[in-house]
């Protein structure tokens, strides 16, 4: 093959569509479109979305009882590392804590609002609820801190494990069978359905999954021009947070269906972000015990910081006895 030829076939295939992983849920679909379009402005190369069915999405059980960790993640994975996309895109919260070798993080976009919602009958808030209402979530994190805030504040409340899409969870209102649901800002967000949120749960009530509301973009590691094109879209505000959040959960041993909220905040002197509060929590599902900390300090300048920052915070969280709620689980 001659200089000519080659340089042909080079061309050739940078024209090649690049093939983006994406779970087929409406949400997923919805996300994976922001960032197909956001790569096709980069590389000037069109994207064309591969739906791929994950455990997760077809295993009708609570998350708790099938691990959780991994579940939404891992036929992706396995499709990046088999060549059949060229990238993915995940809710960064579904990530298992550890990353694979062969597989770059390349890019985590700003965050959307990370906090947890109220959509509830007739604009309800959770403090008009009438006492023993029904509200649904699959999380044993919500669960425990509905359960703690509704003690806390002399209520009576019902929490119902519940599973499907937003959707489906809403349904579940707007049918009557519950009095509301608890569902991520970000995802009633993408899906432009924040008209149907009752109430925004601030994280002093609530604390959301660490990594919520962040994406994750991950390809093949021996892809460098794509990972390098990727990056471009990374944030490194949003990934110093949820680094510091996730390395809370690994250090507390906890997977993603765990009782675990974080929240890493930065915090601005004026223009400036000078400091970073990480906050955790882990609760029995009951609400009858929850341990709650915060650290605060500089920024950190890299993800080793971060990472530092996380531990730190999960150590002091472990002598005030986190351990003995890691096993906690949604029924």
């Amino acid at each position: 093959m001659n200089d000519t030829s080659t340089a042909a076939g080079a061309a050739a295939a940078d024209r090649r569509p690049l093939r983006l992983g994406t779970r087929r849920s409406k949400l997923a679909m919805a996300q994976s479109g922001q960032v197909a379009r956001a790569v096709e402005q980069l590389t000037g190369r069109p994207v064309e979305l591969v739906e791929i069915t994950t455990y997760g999405d077809v295993s009708r059980e609570a998350l708790a009882q099938i691990g959780g960790t991994g579940v939404f993640v891992s036929a992706l994975r396995d499709a990046l590392l088999a060549g059949e996309i060229d990238f993915a895109v995940h809710s960064l919260k579904d990530l298992p804590t550890t990353q694979p070798e062969e597989l770059a993080l390349a890019a985590i976009p700003v965050r959307e609002d990370p906090r947890d919602v109220l959509v509830a009958r007739d604009g309800l808030t959770l403090e008009t609820l009438p006492d023993g209402a029904r509200i649904g979530t699959g999380s044993p994190r919500r669960m425990a801190q509905l359960n703690a805030w509704a003690r806390a504040h002399g209520r009576r409340i019902e929490t119902v494990p519940i599973r499907g899409n937003i959707d489906t969870r809403i349904a579940f209102v707007t049918n009557g069978e519950l009095d509301a649901v608890v569902l991520a800002a970000a995802g009633i967000s993408r899906l432009g359905r924040t008209a149907e949120i009752t109430q925004f749960l601030e994280p002093d009530s609530v604390l959301p999954a660490p990594g919520q509301g962040a994406l994750a973009i991950e390809c093949a590691m021996t892809n460098a021009p794509l990972a390098a094109a990727l990056a471009e879209l990374d944030d490194p505000y949003t990934r110093v947070a949820v680094t510091a959040e996730r390395s809370l959960l690994a250090a507390l041993e906890a997977g993603c269906s765990a009782p675990v909220g974080a929240l890493a905040d930065l915090l601005a002197d004026g223009q400036v972000v000078t400091e970073m509060r990480l906050r955790g929590v882990v609760g029995s599902t009951d609400g009858k015990t929850l341990v709650q900390l915060s650290i605060t300090g500089p920024v950190p300048s890299s993800g080793e910081g971060a990472v530092a920052m996380g531990r730190e915070l999960a150590a002091a969280m472990l002598d005030k006895g986190a351990a003995g709620l890691m096993g906690e689980r949604a029924l």
